[in-house]
């Protein structure tokens, strides 16, 4: 049997329901060859057999520790035998053809190593979560996502590079893996999708928003929207980032900006809410960052 075009790659954690809607979706609208690879990362029920027992034809991997974002992809890019690989975030669907779209560019583009669609809200059907990354500061590491919360009227129709690609619905060419490298698992949730563009980017490759594809994100179900967890490794990992895509002078101004300015800000804002919880988190995620670099230095 050939090998398929598109190896579309989900990592599910307790998000069952969700990921056999993404699964659905996609067996529903896309016409082109494509395999499925969902990689279990320590659900607390064994969700890889139930998947498989649904969906024989998806291919499922149970990985018994949660390796988070990064290292559940991994396992599924070790797996993937397409000529293009899809990280797909499992709280996502589709509603058609399109990201043959994505395809189809890529092809016409050897330049490119990776696109990232236009993605839209789930409860908001018309409105845009991602069309596009700006560049961040040097310093205060601040950017914004092109686009985000705006209505859909048609004003982001036009592919244009990126800065950064969205880790909910990233494509990238197969043979970008041997030069850039696979996912940096240290970061273990958000920004390691941003570390990765740097080194898909250091390889002589460019990123694109490419808005003939779209994917609607339901977003931030799996580890809650203003949860602990979602503080602590924001925190942690912005200053790793940072850290590890900076240098010289830049490098030490931005920690300390990090340190003595964005880091007071958010547990004052915290504390002002009642929620202990986060600021307690954003401190435990400071600290923990100078624990992690000297790990990954």
């Amino acid at each position: 049997m050939a090998d398929p075009l598109l190896s579309i790659i989900s990592v599910n954690y307790n998000g069952f329901d969700d990921t056999c809607e993404m699964i659905d979706s996609l067996k529903e609208h896309l016409t082109f060859s494509f395999e499925v690879i969902v990689v279990d990362n320590a659900s607390k029920v064994n969700d890889a057999e139930r998947i498989r027992l649904i969906y024989p034809w998806v291919k499922c991997i149970r990985s018994e520790k949660n390796l988070g974002f990064a290292g559940g992809n991994n396992i599924g890019i070790a797996e993937a035998k397409g000529k293009y690989l899809f990280l797909l975030n499992n709280d996502t669907f589709v509603t058609d053809n399109s990201l043959s779209n994505l395809i189809t560019f890529m092809d016409s583009n050897p330049q490119v190593g990776a696109v990232t669609p236009k993605l839209k809200f789930a409860l908001y059907s018309d409105e845009i979560q991602f069309a596009g990354y700006a560049s961040f500061s040097k310093i205060t590491l601040r950017n914004h996502i092109i686009g985000y919360g705006e209505k859909d009227e048609g004003q982001y129709e036009i592919p244009k590079r990126s800065a950064f690609l969205h880790g909910a619905a990233m494509m990238v060419r197969k043979e970008v893996i041997g030069k850039a490298g696979i996912l940096p698992d240290m970061y273990f949730l958000y920004y390691e999708e941003l570390d990765w563009c740097e080194r898909i980017k250091e390889a002589g490759y460019e990123l694109w928003y490419v808005p003939g594809g779209t994917v609607y994100h339901k977003e931030s179900k799996s580890v809650g929207s203003n949860s602990s967890l979602k503080m602590f490794y924001m925190t942690r990992n912005r200053l790793l980032f940072a850290w590890r895509n900076s240098s010289g002078f830049n490098r030490y101004l931005a920690i300390a900006y990090q340190t003595t300015i964005a880091l007071p800000k958010s547990i004052v804002k915290s504390l002002i809410r009642g929620r202990f919880d986060l600021a307690k988190a954003a401190l435990k995620g400071w600290s923990c960052f100078f624990v992690t670099k000297k790990q990954v230095s």
